[in-house]
């Protein structure tokens, strides 16, 4: 059996091939997890994790007092109310650790603001930021540059599991693919801050992945779309938490041919197991993340820059536009390209690719008044809905894994005129990603009518400046005091 006290273990050496204990062999993700320091991964990626995990703050004082996250704060605190694990901005109200990664990351997730990768699709910090914060009180003292090398061994390890499934393939089949692998990627950054070994680690993914699952099906009405991530980051802290404690997982959870992750969950498009552990500590995932510019579903991005770009000339586009199509890969067609019908609900507009492109090109935006019950029942966005067509272009399925969310926008003006533009790679992907200034911009326009400014400035500098913290709780007590509602 291994060892019950994982949580003062030190961390091995990387050895660059699978470690063996005596409760069975040790996977290279595991090993590398175990062995990897701060001082291990590159300056540029260091800075890069911290400005994630300040988009990571912003989405989630945003989403706290939204009215799907006061559903979702009353109803599990009156299932589970005890606890000492904040609840961020809500005044110092508590639950369990486990409840509070739920709740903080449907948060995160609560107004579609947060961070996206364009190849693996999963939401990191709804998986990482929730499931560290939740971790602290259970640990005890955690310095912030623990902290911020658990958010960086999660941000590596969620998409390399994602790639391995073949990331899109995982949506077009029906799945909710960020809580598929996100559980990982929770596992991993939770059992940095408990010190595991590697073979604590190959057990808290093995208990991480027999966990993993969520329903696409989500996106059209519900509000459990906005917390399925946060399944994802109270399995994945559980995961941590049993394999700190001695509790066996399953070994070798991803290479196992009957009943293992990815022959269950890939069962039918070949899984690639080299994608997992191929390029580790060579490529860095972390700095492939997307952090978005608009408020909706990561597949939508590049439709809605196109409409932003083609709506240049249009003095009205709901009266100049006869027709609009859009064509895209199986994925984004799929998951956006559904036929909207009214009553639609926020998150259902989010993710349809024929209102975010009506909604674009008529406002000229598409943040947070885009996506307002008020704004998407004015008839003015229906009546370019009623004229959109959405299209499945294969030959977008046979380009190059990086620029397969290319979309392509084509307006037929009632003059008879035709526009077109083509886009590979959406605004916050790739070489158009948001540059760390940028991302600063974003936190304090999303956040400043939120909180006061002085509270803003100190949460920013904490975050930036997390590897000089000595104790993580100095940015918890500035994330606990109640925050203003984001939309009145």
């Amino acid at each position: 059996m291994s060892s019950p006290d994982r949580t003062t273990i030190p961390a091995p050496e990387p050895t660059g091939a699978p470690a063996t204990d005596p409760g069975g062999p040790t996977g290279m993700l595991a090993t590398w997890l175990a062995g990897t320091t701060l001082e291990d991964i590159p300056a540029a990626v260091r800075e890069r994790a911290k400005h994630l995990l300040l988009d990571g703050v912003a989405c989630a004082l945003v989403g706290a007092r939204l009215p799907v996250s006061r559903v979702g704060v009353q109803g599990v605190t009156a299932l589970d109310d005890a606890g000492d694990a904040v609840i961020i901005g809500w005044g110092g109200r508590t639950t369990s650790a486990p409840s509070a990664a739920m709740i903080n990351s449907s948060f995160i997730q609560g107004f579609e603001l947060d961070d996206y990768h364009p190849v693996a699709p999963l939401h990191s910090n709804s998986l990482i930021l929730p499931a560290l914060l939740a971790a602290v009180p259970r640990i005890g003292k955690v310095p912030g540059t623990r902290f911020l090398l658990g958010a960086l061994l999660g941000y590596e390890t969620g998409p390399r599991v994602g790639l391995a499934l073949h990331g899109g393939e995982m949506l077009s089949r029906g799945w909710h693919s960020g809580p598929v692998f996100g559980t990982h990627a929770a596992a991993a950054a939770a059992g940095t801050l408990y010190r595991l070994d590697a073979a604590g680690f190959e057990d808290a993914l093995g208990i991480a992945g027999t966990q993993s699952g969520g329903l696409m099906a989500a996106q059209f009405e519900s509000m459990v779309k906005r917390m399925q991530h946060g399944f994802a980051a109270r399995n994945g802290l559980t995961a941590a938490a049993l394999a700190a404690s001695g509790y066996v997982g399953i070994k070798r959870v991803f290479e196992r041919e009957y009943g293992g992750f990815l022959s269950t969950f890939g069962e039918g498009h070949s899984p690639d197991p080299d994608q997992i552990a191929g390029t580790l500590g060579s490529t860095w995932e972390t700095e492939r993340i997307a952090v978005k510019a608009y408020a909706a579903m990561g597949g939508l991005h590049a439709a809605i820059d196109a409409a932003l770009e083609l709506r240049h000339g249009l003095p009205a586009p709901a009266e100049d536009i006869e027709h609009i199509r859009v064509d895209v890969s199986e994925a984004a067609y799929h998951h956006g390209g559904w036929q909207a019908a009214r009553p639609l609900e926020p998150i259902g507009a989010q993710m349809n690719l024929a209102y975010a492109a009506a909604t674009a090109l008529i406002d000229g935006a598409a943040l947070l008044d885009q996506f307002t019950a008020e704004r998407i029942n004015r008839d003015d966005v229906w009546r370019l809905i009623e004229r959109t067509e959405v299209r499945h272009d294969p030959a977008f399925d046979r380009l190059a894994r990086d620029e397969r969310l290319t979309t392509r926008l084509t307006l037929t003006l009632k003059d008879g005129s035709v526009r077109t533009i083509e886009v590979a790679h959406p605004r916050g992907t790739g070489d158009r990603h948001l540059s760390n200034t940028d991302i600063a911009t974003k936190y304090r326009d999303l956040t400043h009518a939120l909180v006061t400014p002085e509270r803003q400035a100190a949460i920013e500098q904490a975050v930036l400046g997390i590897d000089h913290l000595e104790d993580i709780t100095e940015l918890t007590d500035l994330l606990t005091p109640e925050v203003r509602p984001a939309l009145g």
